[in-house]
């Protein structure tokens, strides 16, 4: 934990609130907003920006040049989803240091496919990396599953586990998931896995089932949206952040809703709006096919073609 005294205005009195509003290192004041520090008593809008100056000259944060930001991206790693298919439309698998979002109606196979890549997190075979980076990864590798609808299934964990000849007991060891019962729980996780990752936990990925699930029953209506947004928003910077910091790979999956005024293109669309899709880094929209086929959409994605891809989804998990 950084000794946060060591920025301007900030005596020991200052840096007990500012760790009890969440505000425990460096780089969390760093990437906070004037806005936000001066909720907290005794900080004025003058102190808030010195603080926040100071927190990011200790961060170094500012401009890099493109060639240092190819350097960082040396470091990315993939996660296979278990699919070849799947995989090659996202350009080799489950990117890190980005959000990846499925969504798609009820049984279109998104809470599978989460559950896949918990499983796949502890399988060597399934990780694409840099020996140096792959090392790293497979020291311990954890996840952290946010459930907020109450869909993950430890039963079904063990069974994907077991077809890839995982010990299923094992894996679920190393998956942390927490329960979100609201929208403040649900944020409140995200941020602690901050936490999990200095008390020694080598957390490579969060998975967030679903996204917007808590946000929509809590805010009804159109004089609750702005406010909905704006949580929303806040949420899925912890995620990226989260995600580009520690080298994660963040899954999301959402829900969708009908859209009664579309003539052409799709007749769903995905939860969330502009926030959600312009913090997603991947976008796939999932639908169902015959049988155990589904079909997976990429639609949005920085550098990667619109592409489908058809796979299954079995008793032995996610494959072609």
């Amino acid at each position: 934990m950084d000794d946060l005294t060591q920025l301007p205005g900030v005596g020991p009195s200052t840096a007990e609130k500012l760790k009890e509003a969440g505000y425990t290192d460096f780089m969390k004041i760093a990437t906070a907003t004037i806005g936000e520090l001066t909720e907290i008593d005794g900080i004025s809008e003058k102190a808030a920006a010195k603080i926040i100056e100071a927190a990011r000259e200790l961060c170094n944060l500012g401009f890099k040049s493109g060639s240092e930001v190819l350097s960082q991206r040396k470091n990315i790693w993939k996660l296979s989803t278990g699919s070849k298919n799947l995989d090659e439309i996202l350009g080799g698998g489950l990117e890190s240091q980005s959000i990846t979002e499925f969504a798609g109606m009820f049984g279109s196979g998104k809470t599978q496919i989460a559950h896949q890549a918990c499983v796949n997190l502890q399988c060597p075979e399934r990780i694409i990396a840099d020996d140096a980076i792959k090392e790293e990864i497979l020291n311990e590798p954890k996840a952290v599953y946010i459930d907020t609808e109450g869909t993950f299934r430890p039963e079904r964990i063990i069974q994907m586990a077991e077809a890839l000849g995982l010990d299923g007991k094992e894996v679920l060891n190393n998956i942390l998931v927490a329960r979100a019962y609201n929208s403040d729980m649900q944020m409140l996780y995200a941020e602690n896995v901050e936490n999990l990752i200095r008390e020694g936990h080598n957390i490579k990925l969060i998975v967030v089932d679903s996204l917007t699930s808590t946000f929509r029953t809590e805010y009804v209506g159109r004089g609750k949206l702005a406010e909905r947004q704006q949580k929303l928003g806040r949420h899925m910077a912890t995620l990226n952040k989260l995600a580009d910091l520690y080298n994660c790979v963040v899954i999301v999956t959402n829900q969708v809703a009908a859209r009664p005024d579309a003539l052409f293109g799709a007749s769903e669309q995905a939860i969330g709006g502009h926030i959600v899709g312009h913090a997603a880094t991947f976008r796939i929209f999932l639908r169902k096919a015959k049988g155990d086929k589904r079909v997976a959409k990429l639609y949005d994605s920085p550098h990667l073609p619109d592409a489908e891809a058809m796979f299954r989804i079995t008793e032995k998990g996610i494959h072609d």
